[in-house]
């Protein structure tokens, strides 16, 4: 991982490289939310990024899973017995299951003790931290239990893997569906979203924009599904840089 970055007052992004995944801390009035814990490998790095901008993982009240793939989920057990975990509820269900084939943790040597949700979210929940406030939102596509995480007050959409920079969108995963991700993206695009900060690669500097390219290239998947072409997890689609 790298250096933190305050992305936005009180909201740092703690960046990784793959196989793991953006990590974005959120301090409120007086509650600290993590969403995303990234790979189980990386947690020392994790730790000490978390103390460059002054917190202990005893400090993280509240961790938020995106959605069930390992390098999302894998930091989980190190906040395990001080903050709460939560997921959506789809996601929660494969975690909770150890569906290793779903989660990809049976690619990987990875522990898996620890990593289960304690609250399975539905669409709509909301998180009140007083000075930001935040809806869940389910988005599948990539996978079933996809979820983002939107700040009402400032219009900020922490995507996980839904969408990246530029529209473009991660391939459709076991679990995953062409149709859901244009149900996703089509409702995306309802919102108005003002920065937006995605779970791999850059920060999008036109987050408008690339949600409508992202509903595009999600409409481009869903002929393609039609077609009985198959989808490769290491090629995600961008239909405007091909």
């Amino acid at each position: 991982m790298c250096q933190p970055v305050e992305v936005c007052p009180g909201i740092f992004q703690i960046p990784a490289r793959r196989p793991s995944c953006h990590v974005y801390v959120i301090v409120g009035t007086n509650k600290t939310v993590m969403i995303d814990s990234g790979i189980d490998s990386h947690f020392t790095d994790l730790s000490s990024a978390l103390n460059d901008i002054g917190f202990s993982p005893s400090d993280i009240d509240l961790v938020v899973n995106t959605h069930e793939h390992f390098d999302h989920i894998g930091g989980n057990k190190y906040f395990y017995q001080t903050a709460i975990i939560a997921a959506g509820r789809l996601a929660a269900a494969k975690i909770t299951e150890k569906d290793e084939y779903v989660t990809m943790y049976s690619s990987y040597s990875a522990d898996y003790h620890f990593t289960k949700p304690h609250i399975w979210f539905e669409s709509g929940a909301f998180i009140d931290l007083e000075n930001a406030k935040f809806e869940v939102l389910n988005t599948p596509g990539h996978t079933s239990g996809c979820i983002c995480i939107y700040e009402t007050c400032n219009k900020l959409l922490f995507s996980g893997d839904t969408v990246f920079a530029q529209g473009t969108l991660s391939a459709i995963a076991p679990s995953g569906s062409a149709g859901d991700y244009v149900h996703s993206m089509e409702m995306l695009n309802t919102k108005k979203i003002k920065r937006l900060f995605p779970g791999h690669g850059a920060l999008s500097k036109t987050p408008s924009k690339d949600i409508k390219r992202a509903l595009e290239n999600a409409k481009t998947k869903l002929q393609e599904a039609k077609m009985g072409d198959t989808w490769s997890e290491s090629t995600p689609l961008d239909t405007k840089s091909q």
